[in-house]
């Protein structure tokens, strides 16, 4: 799939360690880029180490336009025993979710002073710029760029730099920040590197233009869309009762031990439900004309090329990747916002009075609809 991204700036990535108390964070030394690009007019959050080539990004998020923020990770809001990092870290969190990603820019310092945790002007405006695109702004990124100048610039080069191990404490809530944003010569500079374009492509607040090939997770996003059509319905209603997301309900932990001891009929049954091209593409990797939609017989003759064990790591794989996750999200979305009636339809679950409130045509909504969803799912199971 050719990628052409909006913007593209130097940074590293962290790894946040949540196994004990307090969290450990530590950034990886891998020179990186993080970039995002538009597909199927969804936008796509990426991180990739620069040696690899940019289609095969090591972290690609869908991101639900509203759902997410890059924000400055603010030391100033954390324990006074909590220890500080020294680099410009940035926070991807998300309004839907507890999940947190953290990055760390890779350009010098501009500060005289050598401070490694300024932010400069163009730091923050990088920032700006990503947390405008993921609430669904269009931005003349060059223009906004251009104008940014550095009042404490002391132009020292742009050599990349690592970041010493950072920890964070507390639960993965904690990091704030106010709004960011940056510019190229905080981000190295480079952005050309990914082709004169990927600057470029968000001049005018344009999406950048992706190809057709077959993609899983446009796939689910697809369906996710076609049922989020309907979703307005009960948007005005209240939030209602506090209920867990899907996305923190199927967590891996629950979702994987689930297929490991399956037999192969409840393996095939559960693979009927992935997107066509995913069971093809998984047999046949590079093979062959990928660009084409797979037909029935070719999706038969995967599954049936497949052993047991091929299956299930297949399912596995699902299950972990980002954009299972994100799907989830939105379908939690969707149904919060009042599409129950036709979501529970569309996948023959029975809901409770229909998905509306009781004595009404108005769909249920907030953490009520999700519950509802749930317990739809739970009863029609168990029958």
């Amino acid at each position: 799939m050719s990628v052409t991204p909006i913007i593209t700036f130097k940074a590293g990535i962290c790894n946040v360690d949540t196994s004990s108390r307090p969290y450990k964070i530590s950034a990886s030394s891998r020179p990186g880029y993080v970039f995002i690009y538009s597909d199927d007019d969804l936008l796509h959050f990426c991180w990739r180490e620069r040696s690899a080539p940019i289609s095969d990004a090591e972290l690609d998020l869908v991101m639900v336009p509203t759902d997410g923020h890059f924000v400055p990770y603010d030391a100033s809001n954390q324990p006074s025993n909590a220890t500080k990092p020294n680099g410009r870290v940035f926070v991807l969190k998300f309004s839907s979710s507890s999940q947190r990603h953290l990055f760390y820019l890779q350009s010098k310092p501009q500060g005289r002073n050598g401070d490694p945790t300024w932010f400069s002007p163009r730091d923050l405006k990088i920032g700006d710029i990503v947390d405008r695109l993921l609430q669904g702004e269009e931005v003349n990124i060059s223009q906004e760029l251009a104008a940014i100048v550095n009042t404490d610039d002391d132009r020292r080069g742009d050599d990349d730099e690592t970041m010493e191990d950072v920890e964070g404490h507390g639960d993965s809530n904690e990091p704030h920040g106010g709004s960011g944003g940056a510019g190229p010569d905080a981000t190295g500079g480079d952005v050309r590197e990914e082709g004169e374009g990927s600057r470029e492509g968000g001049a005018d607040g344009a999406r950048a233009v992706t190809s057709d090939a077959p993609d899983a997770a446009a796939a689910v996003r697809n369906f996710l869309q076609s049922l989020q059509g309907n979703a307005g319905a009960g948007a005005s209603q209240g939030e209602g009762k506090l209920y867990p997301l899907l996305s923190d309900l199927l967590t891996p932990p629950t979702t994987v031990p689930m297929v490991r001891p399956a037999t192969e009929e409840q393996v095939d049954d559960l693979l009927s439900f992935l997107p066509p091209a995913v069971l093809v593409l998984a047999q046949q990797a590079d093979q062959g004309d990928t660009t084409a939609e797979p037909t029935a017989a070719a999706v038969q003759a995967a599954k049936e090329a497949m052993s047991l064990g091929q299956k299930k790591a297949l399912l596995e794989k699902v299950l972990r990747s980002p954009q299972f996750h994100q799907s989830l999200t939105s379908l939690t979305m969707a149904i919060r916002d009042g599409g129950l009636p036709s979501i529970a339809d569309a996948l023959s679950i029975k809901v409770e009075n229909g998905g509306y409130l009781r004595g009404s045509q108005m769909p249920l909504g907030g953490g009520d609809a999700v519950e509802a969803f749930v317990e739809g799912v739970r009863k029609t199971v168990q029958k």
